[in-house]
């Protein structure tokens, strides 16, 4: 008996089959196509664990040593990262858990932070939305099968990977950003038993750092950056399936990555479409669940509520995490939350009032109703359309913010925000952001605290209106 191979009604018409079989080319293209459609799932898939070490490689250039420094900062356009804002000073360290559990230990006071694994995926909050509620408390996180005995009076939180990140703030409630850079300081890390082996301080707040991907989100490294990071960690039991798509393209952990030149070409231009996906994703989606308010412009960053990992009752919500990774890093329940006084909302605008893309040579008004529903505060921050990064100008300001320079703007009158080019004649110190001609922007408004109408419609922000 002769066995034939079916040929699809639909099939391109590159693709020729004689008598049910493939010619040889048609073999070697439908080959190429397999292998391009199998990397591009890949990359979306693994792209948070590239960007995770891009925050990691980030740190190291700029001296902040794995398990052995905090870095700290009043954060700004210099210090490039996916989404990072200037609303308050950040802390930030890579946990070091293959000598074994590291103690995160907090004073009393407004701080917000988490812990999240080598894939950005959640493992622990802490202070303001963590256990301790802000009241202060030790926080114990214990690399990837602990087994010992877990210490009495710590929160804990299990990590997946030996490389955790740790990011804390510090909130300004009185406005002084220096006072709340302080308090970072009087944050505690230690490995378990050693409280005397303190991690150090380094304060890069001057420092232009690069704590993203962008360097190999588009070409070939980013598959050796992947297989770098997925040798040096254990296996993750919940992407068995897609460390299995990665065999297919010869990534292997344990085993030497040595792609031939057909894969290499593959995997290079499965690199330039996903990311091109992912930016779809984050900013030309035509899912009507991103939409904030019918009647305006403004979306929601995360499509899916309260759950970190994108989990939906179906399964995966990948476009929403795509979404997510391509403009922002790190996740948790709290940046997640749809509820009064639960962590914070964002909204993303990348549109102005007719529908058209932010450009950075046009000038802009955005009016804010007042008094914006935040228990704790508000801001407006302006990112870089190419890097996802604050915008980069001569003012070097990125970001408005209800505890700083918007600390005046009080009683009931709409606050109006200008950005473009050029200042506006009134206000410009305080109510303008510079943008840059020949690049696109967007924004995000977040809110720290929301109240009730900040979800029942009862307050909504203008669009951002061509001046």
């Amino acid at each position: 008996m002769t066995s034939t191979l079916p040929r699809s009604a639909d099939a391109p018409q590159e693709y020729r089959f004689e008598h049910g079989y493939p010619d040889d080319a048609t073999v070697a293209r439908i080959r190429d196509d397999a292998d391009l459609g199998r990397a591009v799932t890949a990359y979306r898939f693994w792209y948070p664990t590239v960007s995770a070490e891009g925050i990691f490689n980030g740190n190291r250039e700029a001296g902040i040593e794995d398990g052995r420094t905090i870095g700290i900062a009043a954060t700004g356009p210099k210090q490039v990262g996916f989404t990072l804002n200037s609303d308050t000073p950040y802390g930030s360290a890579v946990l070091d858990l293959t000598g074994g559990p590291m103690v995160v230990e907090l004073p009393a006071g407004p701080y917000i932070g988490l812990v999240d694994d080598h894939h950005q995926r959640w493992v622990a909050d802490l202070g303001i939305p963590g256990p301790d509620a802000g009241k202060g408390g030790k926080h114990v996180i214990l690399p990837p099968g602990h087994s010992g005995e877990v210490p009495a009076g710590h929160h804990v939180g299990r990590a997946g990977t030996y490389r955790a990140l740790l990011a804390v703030r510090a909130l300004p409630l009185d406005g002084n950003l220096g006072r709340a850079l302080d308090a970072l300081r009087r944050v505690k890390v230690y490995p378990l038993g050693r409280p005397d082996r303190l991690l150090d301080f380094e304060d890069t707040s001057d420092r232009a750092m690069d704590s993203t991907c962008l360097r190999w989100e588009d070409d070939f490294e980013f598959w050796q950056v992947l297989h770098r990071v997925l040798d040096a960690e254990p296996l993750a039991e919940a992407y068995r399936d897609m460390y299995g798509l990665l065999t297919t393209l010869g990534i292997i952990k344990g085993r030497p990555f040595t792609p031939d030149q057909r894969m290499t070409s593959i995997l290079s231009r499965a690199a330039r479409i996903g990311r091109d996906q992912l930016l779809v994703s984050a900013f030309a989606s035509a899912r009507r669940d991103r939409i904030a308010w019918p009647d305006r412009r403004w979306e929601w960053v995360g499509l899916v509520p309260d759950d970190p990992d994108f989990q939906t009752p179906v399964g995966l919500d990948l476009e929403a995490r795509d979404r997510w990774f391509a403009q922002a890093i790190v996740t948790s329940p709290a940046m997640f939350r749809r509820q009064v006084g639960g962590g914070s909302l964002y909204w993303l605008a990348a549109r102005d009032a007719t529908g058209a893309y932010l450009d950075g040579g046009t000038g802009y008004t955005l009016e804010v109703p007042q008094p914006v529903p935040a228990n704790l505060f508000w801001s407006v921050t302006v990112y870089d359309a190419q890097t996802r990064s604050q915008v980069r100008t001569a003012q070097n300001r990125g970001a408005l913010r209800s505890l700083v320079e918007l600390r005046g703007a009080t009683g009931a009158d709409p606050v109006l925000l200008h950005f473009g080019p050029t200042p506006p004649a009134e206000n410009a110190d305080t109510h303008w952001i510079q943008t840059a001609p020949g690049r696109g922007w967007f924004a995000y408004l977040r809110i720290y605290g929301p109240e009730q109408a900040a979800f029942d419609g009862a307050w909504k922000p203008g669009d951002l209106t061509p001046a």
